[in-house]
């Protein structure tokens, strides 16, 4: 009777090892649709021993769409299981390895991860890690330290084009105007004529979130040109 017994359980924990080694390989495989399979897999069934590789593949994955599905997976699967993974890719010397890393951890949400938000990554010389780092931030920061990290974002303040313009002026928005005014109001007397029409650009949003962004640098620049900072003479 015991023999009868054990030979389904083992046969399932055979079935469970081979579909969990399936998942893996797929991950791994050469064909970016079998790895956007594989990822939907491990985190539409979770599993401890995916957590790994899916980790690891964040970090090398050239495929945008895939990638957001290995972090789908991840958020799939417990944080206390996929946090001390992702936090120490954080300190890779890949730079996809820690954007991702942190575009991970904003989706998780679990604010034990905040320290692990540091100025460095707030300021990293990569782009995308940066702006990662910020959106992270505003998701992770606990409310007393809003004012702190308002300070440090605004340092970034002019960086890059646009893009970068419009990220950093949606993260230090999503302070709060308590948060925030402060340091837009010290950056408006900045010397960098590009620091001072980024404040006032994200001023103008904060005040009137349905302004487009383009309106408001725009507004930014010429209140620069004027050399005023906020209404004409």
């Amino acid at each position: 009777m015991q023999d009868s017994v054990r030979e389904p359980v083992q046969d399932s924990v055979r079935d469970s090892v081979r579909d969990a080694g399936r998942v893996v390989r797929g991950l791994e495989n050469g064909s970016s649709s079998v790895r956007l399979q594989a990822a939907l897999a491990a985190g539409t069934t979770p599993d401890p021993r995916f957590v790994g590789t899916l980790v690891e593949r964040c970090a090398t994955e050239p495929e945008p769409y895939v990638r957001e599905m290995l972090t789908w997976a991840l958020t799939r699967h417990p944080s206390s299981t996929t946090l001390p993974k992702l936090v120490a890719e954080l300190r890779s010397e890949r730079a996809q390895a820690r954007s991702q890393a942190l575009h991970t951890l904003s989706k998780i949400g679990d604010r034990q991860a905040w320290p692990a938000v540091t100025r460095s990554l707030l300021t990293d010389s990569d782009d995308e890690v940066a702006r990662c780092a910020w959106r992270a931030a505003v998701v992770l920061v606990p409310e007393e330290e809003a004012p702190a990290l308002a300070e440090v974002l605004a340092t970034q303040l002019g960086r890059g084009g646009r893009e970068m313009h419009l990220s950093l002026s949606r993260a230090l928005i999503a302070l709060g105007e308590v948060a925030v005014m402060p340091v837009l109001r010290a950056a408006t007397a900045h010397t960098d004529p590009r620091v001072r029409g980024h404040a006032v650009g994200t001023e103008q949003l904060l005040r009137d979130p349905d302004a487009g962004h383009d309106f408001a640098i725009g507004e930014a620049r010429r209140i620069v040109a004027l050399g005023t900072t906020g209404q004409e003479e």
